[in-house]
């Protein structure tokens, strides 16, 4: 098991050299900023890339913030908590005691313990109290089952399909739009006050899952039943040039339906339902839809599905060139919307660490529709 240390290292000198040590000596790999050799890449970047690799994120929270990145304005352990929060890792939160935050670690720390869906939280005095409590954690990891559980439904929810109205309009004219769908179990929904401050954060919690650019215009929207952010999704610069799916809206329902929107992979031939690309862009979108730190309930319902177009195919997409030929399953026959028909329930772990085992039997159910 790979364990990425996330701090900064001023202040948590002892600790983090500790650390190394003790993983190791668990049978484990520590992966840690001091041990990385000469590299071309930015250091903010390789840190980022070695915490792709790691099975699980430790973090320390220590008195400093550490240096601020222009690029993101956040400090590395900032930008490392965002990127594993998008990714569904499994994160280990250690914060030490009888020490004075600065400010911007302070609200960071705020940031931190607001976001409590599948993170371990723990404080510390001493290293040799740190050490004792890591070596549990990690022995706990290692006999751990998956954080998934299934109950069948009894009933199944009420569910708003986007494919259903003309909510696909606004992304585009021609485009397969993938739809996933979060709904809470037993919860009663919002209250207009509830969904009105919630609207408010939307963007901001849309931006800081990190998945779209920081330069990218969002746009609010206002309806009846729900408040959704609507992202723009860039068009290729000529056309055939081949397109990976985009995000292209987030909304949220009265009744607490989680929902988001987003473009398939297209070329010049159309829409591609790609078997090996569709679950990990649903993996994606789960995961994005955790880390809105929207639904807080322990069970969900989760459901997708693929509005159609004459020209989609299943396929394989390659980003560096458009096919020569393609064999398109709208031709000649209705349209109909795929769709997954959920007869489960699911832990909430779907939204992080379960994501990447929920979305290949979704992905799998809309491919073999598209097939039939």
């Amino acid at each position: 098991m790979k364990i990425f240390i996330s701090s900064a290292r001023k202040g948590l000198e002892e600790e983090r050299d500790a650390l190394n040590g003790l993983i190791r000596s668990l049978g484990h790999t520590p992966v840690r900023f001091e041990d990385f050799s000469a590299q071309t890449t930015p250091s903010r970047e390789a840190c980022l890339k070695a915490l792709e690799t790691a099975d699980v994120c430790l973090f320390l929270l220590g008195p400093f913030y550490g240096h601020v990145f222009s690029e993101t304005g956040q400090s590395a352990t900032h930008d490392e908590w965002v990127a594993a929060q998008a990714a569904g890792m499994p994160r280990i939160v250690y914060r030490k005691q009888g020490v004075v935050f600065e400010p911007d670690q302070h609200e960071f720390v705020r940031v931190v313990e607001a976001c409590a869906t599948g993170v371990f939280r723990d404080s510390f005095h001493t290293s040799v109290e740190l050490m004792t409590k890591v070596v549990q954690k990690v022995k706990e990891l290692e006999s751990a089952a998956s954080p998934l559980a299934f109950a069948k439904l009894v009933q199944q929810p009420t569910m708003h399909w986007t494919s259903d109205g003309a909510a696909t309009q606004r992304v585009s004219n021609y485009d397969s739009v993938l739809e996933l769908h979060v709904v809470p179990m037993d919860f009663p929904g919002y209250s207009a006050r509830e969904l009105d401050q919630l609207s408010a954060s939307l963007m901001d919690r849309i931006r800081a899952t990190r998945m779209i650019g920081g330069d990218v215009a969002l746009n609010p929207i206002t309806a009846d039943e729900y408040v959704a952010v609507g992202i723009p999704a860039s068009r290729p610069p000529s056309w055939g040039t081949p397109q990976r799916g985009k995000l292209v809206e987030c909304r949220l329902y009265k009744t607490g339906q989680l929902s988001t929107l987003a473009t398939l992979p297209r070329d010049g031939l159309g829409a591609i339902l790609d078997p090996d690309a569709l679950p990990q862009q649903v993996a994606d979108l789960l995961r994005f839809s955790g880390a809105l730190n929207i639904v807080q309930t322990d069970r969900i319902v989760v459901a997708a599905g693929v509005s159609t177009e004459a020209l989609m195919s299943v396929d394989t997409f390659d980003p560096r060139q458009s096919r020569q030929s393609a064999h398109p399953m709208g031709f000649g026959r209705a349209r109909r919307p795929l769709r997954t028909e959920p007869d489960e329930s699911v832990t909430l772990a779907a939204l992080g660490a379960g994501a990447a085992e929920v979305a290949p039997h979704l992905a799998q159910v809309l491919i073999s529709q598209a097939g039939r």
